[in-house]
């Protein structure tokens, strides 16, 4: 049997936590209107990503914005992403020591070209490579791949379950959160899964962290059970 009935319970899930998910949200639409960042004199991204990726991430996004083809990069990007997830050699090479810079940009290059990448993205990897921070790349695409969420109205929403839900489910899930956007805000939810969490459900929206899983509880329940024992 079940420890948490999704369906029966979610009523009872949006009036206990009304208050924690209003002051969540209302840290994500911060996080999404923040104050633009620039790059150099180059065009605002909608918010601010901070460290070596997220100079990068602005550099092409406002490289791209300029020419218009924001959406062709992150394409770009994403597909070279699962390129080197998927190809254990492209990930070898990529993480090898001993090859020289300029060996590794013509072959990255080679690739770029194969996969039809844009010139913006081709010249991304090439600085890189030059200064090098081609460790870097995953961090800087996850770093353009926020500003681009921003930058469409996206507000970020992941939630862990101990086992999937089901169809209905999500769609009232969907239907609490989205009440909670501002007009012209996207909804954008990522379900994971984490069976050791038992039940219940942790909600991360913006920089909000609210642990509701059944997990947690107990955990709490057994620590204010032996602090009494101790006393």
């Amino acid at each position: 049997r079940a420890l948490y009935s999704y369906c029966s319970k979610m009523a009872a899930v949006r009036r206990l936590y009304h208050w924690s998910f209003s002051r969540a949200v209302a840290a994500s639409r911060a996080y999404a209107t923040a104050t633009p960042a620039t790059s150099g004199e180059g065009i605002r991204a909608p918010i601010q990503v901070f460290g070596i990726e997220g100079r990068y991430a602005h550099a092409i996004f406002s490289a791209a914005s300029k020419s218009k083809s924001l959406e062709k990069v992150e394409s770009d990007l994403n597909g070279f992403q699962k390129l080197v997830a998927g190809r254990k050699e492209i990930a070898d090479f990529l993480k090898n020591p001993t090859l020289t810079k300029q060996h590794k940009e013509a072959k990255i290059v080679e690739l770029l070209k194969e996969q039809k990448c844009s010139d913006l993205t081709v010249n991304l990897f090439s600085t890189l490579i030059s200064n090098n921070r081609l460790s870097r790349t995953s961090g800087v695409i996850k770093a353009f791949g926020t500003i681009m969420s921003a930058h469409r109205g996206e507000v970020l929403c992941a939630v862990t379950t101990a086992k999937p839900l089901d169809e209905k489910t999500r769609k009232e899930l969907e239907k609490v959160l989205q009440g909670f956007l501002e007009k012209g805000q996207v909804l954008r939810l990522d379900l994971k899964i984490e069976p050791s969490i038992i039940g219940g459900m942790v909600v991360e929206i913006g920089d909000k962290y609210i642990d509701m899983a059944t997990a947690t509880k107990i955990k709490k329940i057994v620590k204010t059970l032996n602090e009494s024992l101790l006393q």
